[in-house]
Formats: structure tokens, C-alpha cells, sequence
């Protein structure tokens, strides 16, 4: 039993030390200066425009944006302003469906849009991608039902077929 033991400690003596593992190699980043730093990524979400008639026309948003019109007789009127606030409060959902608002609150200008929609009083009109008028409420609308009006026409199915968002 001596001789094995023996045996065994030259084998170990033989060998060498045991070495541990290195540790792991950690490298540090380079801390930058704070005027050093890679600018942060502009945030890329659209952004709503709302625009007064008499500085835009129909054909400027032919298949490039869904124009949402909203007429009034005036200013003052109480469907024409909360109309307005409910779309400013919902821009982001707006703005993801490719949304323009258009207001006109002044007859008298007889804009384009007056020519083409023939408003009475307060109207809110939606019109799609290809220039057609594809909802007319004579009343104000939640932006809610908007967007889900909007979700339901052929040229916004097929958008969100394009970027993979249905099967």
C-alpha cells in the first residue's frame, strides 16, 4: 500500500503544480466624453399636421395621406372645437394612418375644399389614399372610431398587409 501511495505522490510531483483557470477577460469600454457621445437616435415617429384649408388643396395628398376635413360655419362653434381637441389629444394614432387634418371655419374663404365637400355647418369627412370621400358625420367623432373607420378601408387593409402585420 506504501509503494501506491509512493507511486501516486511522484506521479502529482511529476506533473507539476495544479494551475487554476485565468479568470475571465472583462474589457472595459472606453468611457466617451459627454460631447464625445454618439448622438441619440432621432425618434422617428410621424407626427400629426393639421393645416387651414386655404394653405392646401385636395391634390397635394392624392395617395400620399388620408385627409380628415373638418368644416365649420365658425370658429366658435362648440362641435368644430371639441372636434379639434379630440384629434390634437390623439395625434400619435392619427399620425400612424397617414392622417392630415384639414380645418376650415370660415365660408366666406370658399376653399377647395368647400367647392369639392359641400359642407353644412359642422362636418367631419374622411377621405382615403385615392381621393374618394369615404365617411361623412355631422356630428363629432372619437378618434377611436376614426382610426377603426380608417382600419376598415381596403387601401389601409392592404398597407398593413404590407408590413406583416396580419397573416
Amino acid at each position: 500500500m506504501k509503494l501506491i501511495l509512493l507511486i501516486f505522490a511522484m506521479t502529482v510531483a511529476a506533473m507539476g503544480p495544479t494551475r487554476e483557470a485565468p479568470p475571465p477577460r472583462i474589457e472595459a469600454q472606453p468611457v466617451l466624453p459627454e460631447k464625445a457621445q454618439p448622438p441619440a437616435e432621432p425618434d422617428r415617429r410621424p407626427e400629426l399636421r393639421i393645416l387651414p384649408a386655404a394653405e392646401s388643396d385636395p391634390a397635394d395628398f392624392l395617395w400620399n395621406a388620408r385627409p380628415v376635413v373638418v368644416f365649420a360655419d365658425t370658429p366658435d362653434d362648440p362641435a368644430f372645437r371639441e372636434q379639434m381637441q379630440a384629434l390634437e389629444a390623439r395625434a400619435e394614432v392619427l399620425a400612424e394612418r397617414d392622417v392630415v387634418v384639414i380645418f376650415d371655419s370660415d365660408p366666406q374663404a370658399d376653399s377647395s375644399w368647400r367647392q369639392t365637400l359641400h359642407p353644412r355647418g359642422f362636418s367631419l369627412v374622411i377621405i382615403d389614399k385615392d381621393g374618394q370621400v369615404k365617411q361623412r358625420r355631422p356630428l363629432p367623432w372619437d378618434v377611436r372610431e376614426i382610426s377603426r373607420a380608417i382600419d376598415r378601408l381596403p387601401l389601409r387593409r392592404q398597407e398593413i398587409g404590407r408590413a406583416g402585420l396580419l397573416p
